[in-house]
């Protein structure tokens, strides 16, 4: 007996949903799905539950394309508390350290140097990094010591945006995949002497995808759900994808590509070796290496199409 085929429309393209506090991002994507009555979705980068702003939710064929969202560029606004660290690095921990140094805007904007350009991150005690199989918040809570490895991370900007009082500072972060503000607001609190934990979040953007351009709330998705509306604010697969370099593919070479072989594309600001996709007739066929004017695939739209 076969497998029972998936409920849902098979609908394909990008919700960018303005995601609330008290929620997970798993959360979000089931609540939109639903809404859309939608048969395949995912998002592209996690937010804790106690952050807020962009979530960008794909559908369909649009899941194809998350990895080159959530491998871009994304901004982050925070706030962070001085004079305290936790035991998560934000509010939902005990606070385990105290200090009554309060540091001045100067010689916070000296210290956010080190921070920049390519650093070493241990991340927060309780993440999802998987220590032996299991969950490091999972350890963490059950008591476990847990050791994590430093990884690398790209900060492409930090800056101090405000001081709204003696005891809080808003930074601005522009960080590659992989980032942690609240280990971000740790480490910078011990380089300060003085300790820090995260007490707001918002990614204001990730990759092509902005919140000043417009994002749905949860209020308005379930108040739209079912109905042509909030169909209309799906943005095109594509809006995944152009971050990368689009390559005009000939007839053949679509129906090549759309067969996971390479494909002829017509010239473009491309260079050898570069990540780009290729259309044809405005739609995405496949995303894959620019190689001496063909694209080699490894990911396929419509294949058979």
């Amino acid at each position: 007996m076969g497998r029972a085929r998936k409920r849902g429309r098979d609908i394909t393209g990008w919700l960018v949903v303005d995601k609330p506090a008290g929620v997970t991002s798993s959360d979000v994507v089931n609540i939109v799905r639903r809404a859309l009555d939608a048969r395949k979705a995912g998002h592209a980068g996690t937010l804790d539950p106690l952050a807020t702003g962009l979530l960008a939710v794909a559908f369909g064929e649009a899941t194809k394309t998350i990895p080159y969202v959530t491998d871009a560029l994304k901004c982050y606004r925070f706030t962070m508390r001085l004079g305290e660290a936790t035991t998560t690095d934000d509010t939902e921990g005990p606070v385990i350290a105290t200090s009554p140094v309060r540091p001045d805007d100067d010689a916070i904007r000296a210290a956010l140097a080190a921070f920049r350009g390519d650093i070493l991150q241990v991340p927060p005690q309780f993440s999802a990094v998987k220590v032996d199989g299991a969950r490091a918040y999972d350890l963490a809570r059950g008591g476990a010591e847990v050791t994590l490895a430093a990884r690398p991370l790209w900060v492409d900007e930090l800056e101090l945006v405000e001081r709204p009082d003696a005891d809080h500072v808003v930074l601005d972060m522009v960080c590659g995949k992989g980032g942690y503000v609240r280990a971000i607001a740790r480490d910078l609190g011990r380089a300060l002497g003085c300790f820090g934990h995260v007490t707001a979040l918002r990614r204001l953007w990730s990759g092509p995808f902005d919140l000043a351009e417009g994002g749905v709330s949860l209020e308005q998705v379930r108040q739209e759900a079912g109905t042509p509306a909030l169909d209309a604010r799906l943005l095109p697969m594509e809006a995944g994808l152009s971050d990368l370099p689009e390559l005009p593919a000939t007839p053949e070479g679509a129906a090549r590509l759309r067969n996971g072989n390479p494909g002829m594309v017509l010239a473009s600001d491309a260079e050898y070796g570069d990540e780009a996709w290729a259309s044809f007739g405005g739609r995405a066929v496949a995303v894959g290496t620019y190689r001496a004017g063909e694209l080699h695939p490894v990911r396929v739209f419509g294949a058979g199409a």
